[in-house]
């Protein structure tokens, strides 16, 4: 006889699977982002390799859990940005809380003199760190392209300057922007070449004016730029929508 913990387990992994699979059921509904492409976008590997397909620079990049291979990796940069690769939530037992994992930034000095074990007990996603004059959102939809300029380098390193999600509570300021057009297409087709038909784009771009990419995120939050910036996203997604259910449907 089966416990009642296993058993709804059971049931847990059941209605997940449904949920799964009803994905590849309905995925030539039209829908904003890709029912079933979704996870495969976030790839940050597949992304990276895409990004860099269609014109974009980015940042030098290892996955290891070896030391000595980030290490050498990086030995003619100064300074590291240390990332999550799937999870942003670190999970503290004690507190019963979750705490947004932000990126870290790390000498490179300092590798060396860090364990071995803060390497090996798992995968590590590390990129060397990329000047920034100033940040840009840019999020997708179908063929329309909203930017939004984030000033974080005006913000102190664990206030936004090192990750821009830390500014939203010190006074961080957003303004939207028209990007060069080149820079647009190369969202347009960064998207579109992920399988997507929306997507949230984070960009560096450096003193020297060249745009790099740090990510796309399949299903990123959109209305707070919308309330800030007053661009009509809502009013794309609404319209690409009625669109494709009007060509699907007919």
């Amino acid at each position: 006889m089966h416990n009642t913990e296993e058993i709804d387990k059971f049931r847990l992994k059941e209605a997940l699977g449904f949920l799964r699979f009803l994905r590849y059921y309905i995925e030539d509904i039209p829908s904003i982002g890709s029912i079933s492409g979704d996870r495969v976008a976030s790839s940050k590997m597949l992304q990276y390799r895409t990004a860099a397909d269609v014109g974009f620079s980015v940042p030098r990049t290892i996955f290891s859990n070896n030391k000595d291979c980030v290490s050498s990796f990086f030995s003619d940069k100064e300074r590291l940005s240390v990332k999550p690769i799937d999870s942003s939530y670190v999970w503290d037992e004690d507190k019963n809380l979750d705490y947004v994992f932000f990126t870290q930034v790390l000498q490179s000095k300092d590798v060396p003199s860090i364990p071995e074990e803060a390497f090996s007990q798992t995968v590590n996603f590390v990129q060397e760190y990329v000047p920034k004059d100033y940040e840009v959102r840019v999020t997708v939809v179908g063929d329309d392209v909203f930017a939004t300029r984030i000033d974080s380098q005006k913000m102190p390193e664990n206030e936004g300057a090192v990750d821009w999600r830390q500014g939203y509570n010190h006074g961080m300021k957003w303004e939207a922007i028209v990007l060069p057009e080149v820079i647009a297409s190369r969202c347009r087709d960064l998207v579109h070449a992920l399988g997507l038909n929306f997507g949230c784009i984070d960009l560096i771009v450096r003193p020297d004016g060249e745009y790099v990419f740090l990510e796309c995120n399949p299903n990123g939050q959109w209305l707070w730029i919308e309330l800030e910036t007053g661009q009509k996203i809502s009013e794309s997604i609404a319209t690409f929508l009625i669109k494709q259910n009007t060509l699907h449907y007919a």
